[in-house]
Parts: structure tokens; C-alpha cells; sequence
């Protein structure tokens, strides 16, 4: 058996495929850079941002963030014209300087801002935080809350 190296076919016919053929290699050059290495990845696409989820009942509404690994120290709610934003920053952890071989979890700061659906009375916000899950309680403000009307 004979092992033939690949060599690219010759394009010089075609040259628009010619210029498609150059721009794959380019690409494929751009994105073997270091600066690209996975240990580095997140820091080039902003950072993370976690899971939100809003709810609503007849009360309040409820937001819901996966904030695992976080102290609740790190973490900062506002709310501000209608819009709730909860920033904060996960530390990366190593004990006793050790290199890591893999990181899969993501490092940095976040900030995530969400338009809330009603108005919401602010000197009633409350937050919890259990088991890496944030719980942002905002009461609805007595306008929006639905109304009862009786026939007379």
C-alpha cells in the first residue's frame, strides 16, 4: 500500500473557486491561532450570562436565575424604570495554585437586564438565594393588578 499526500486541485480554470478555495485556508489559519485556545474562548465572547426565567402570577412576578457557584455577596439586583438588572461575578477557584487541565465552567461577570411585563411596587422586592438558584420576588404595584368588577 502507498500513501499519497493530498495536494489541493488545480482551481486556475475557476478562478472565483480559486478565490473560495484561499478564503477557506484563510479561515481555517484565523481560527488556529492561540488567542483562540478553549482556555481563553470565554473571555473573547464576553463572558457568560446565566439562565433567567420570568414568571407571573395575579401577585408578582418572579424571576429565576441558575447562579451556581456564587456567594451571594457577589451578586447586585436594581430595579429601574420597569427594568430588572442582576449583575454579579463568579471568582475561578483553585486550591493551592494548582493549573487547571480543563475548565468548562464559566468565569467572570454578568449582567443580565429584563423589561418586566407590569409595574411592580419597589419597596417590596425581596430576593432569595438557595442551592445556586436566585429568587427575585417583585410585587405587582395595585394598578396592575387585576380587578374584580361586580354587575350592579
Amino acid at each position: 500500500m502507498e500513501l499519497t499526500r493530498y495536494q489541493s486541485p488545480n482551481l486556475s480554470q475557476w478562478p472565483t473557486l480559486d478565490r473560495w478555495s484561499n478564503l477557506r485556508e484563510e479561515l481555517d489559519s484565523l481560527l488556529d491561532l492561540p488567542f483562540l485556545a478553549n482556555s481563553h474562548r470565554q473571555d473573547l465572547f464576553s463572558g457568560w450570562s446565566p439562565a433567567l426565567d420570568l414568571y407571573q402570577n395575579n401577585d408578582n412576578v418572579v424571576a429565576v436565575l441558575e447562579l451556581a457557584g456564587m456567594r451571594k455577596e457577589d451578586i447586585e439586583i436594581s430595579l429601574h424604570d420597569g427594568m430588572l438588572t442582576i449583575s454579579g461575578e463568579r471568582k475561578r477557584s483553585s486550591a493551592n495554585g494548582e493549573k487547571a487541565e480543563r475548565t468548562e465552567r464559566y468565569v467572570g461577570s454578568f449582567r443580565r437586564t429584563v423589561s418586566l411585563p407590569v409595574q411592580v411596587d419597589a419597596s417590596k422586592v425581596s430576593a432569595t438565594y438557595r442551592d445556586g438558584i436566585l429568587t427575585v420576588t417583585l410585587p405587582k404595584a395595585e394598578e396592575a393588578k387585576p380587578k374584580r368588577i361586580e354587575v350592579a
